[in-house]
């Protein structure tokens, strides 16, 4: 199955050389995306790329970007963290609907990640609740590749949690 998704990555400072970096891409095997590179010191690319399941699409397209520019940090996963408005689009309805759906139903809607003028949700999170509770019909491979940016995402913070706090982590969990 074919799966759309975005990873965005920080430079390091030696990679500068912007059209070195995409040829180096293409050789490593992201000749199924569109890369960006219009924000100085950033790197967006937008996959469409074919696999057995979403995750090990990402997984692979994760593995090809490290191959060609391994010194690159992983920002985000996409899409992962949406508006209103992005769940809106995804579902077919209006931001207007969204926000009324999620204020008639404020203490089964999922919690946003962060919560403000502009509230950030996990898109998985939310096509969860639309599909289980409003009956919502959802592509299921939008709801996966959702799934696994964010599960992707969490994994890329908890890498990046103090020592002490992972080791104490991993007592509680084992």
């Amino acid at each position: 199955m074919e799966y759309m998704f975005t990873l965005k990555y920080k430079l390091a400072a030696e990679d500068c050389d912007l059209d070195a970096i995409v040829e180096r891409l293409g050789e490593a095997g992201c000749d199924d995306a569109t890369i960006g590179v219009g924000q100085p010191g950033r790197l967006a690319l937008v996959f469409s790329r074919e696999d057995a399941s979403a995750f090990e699409a990402l997984v692979s397209a994760l593995g090809d970007v490290k191959k060609a520019v391994p010194s690159a940090r992983l920002v985000e996963a996409g899409p992962d963290f949406v508006g209103l408005t992005d769940v809106a689009e995804i579902a077919g309805v209006s931001r207007q609907n969204m926000r009324k759906l999620m204020l008639s139903h404020a203490v089964e809607f999922p919690a946003p990640v962060h919560e403000g003028s502009a509230s950030v949700w996990h898109l998985s999170d939310v096509l969860d609740w639309l599909i289980v509770r409003a009956g919502y019909e959802i592509k299921s491979d939008i709801f996966e590749v959702a799934r696994s940016a964010k599960q992707i995402n969490l994994a890329k913070e908890v890498r990046e949690l103090e020592p002490r706090l992972n080791l104490r982590l991993e007592c509680l969990v084992a």
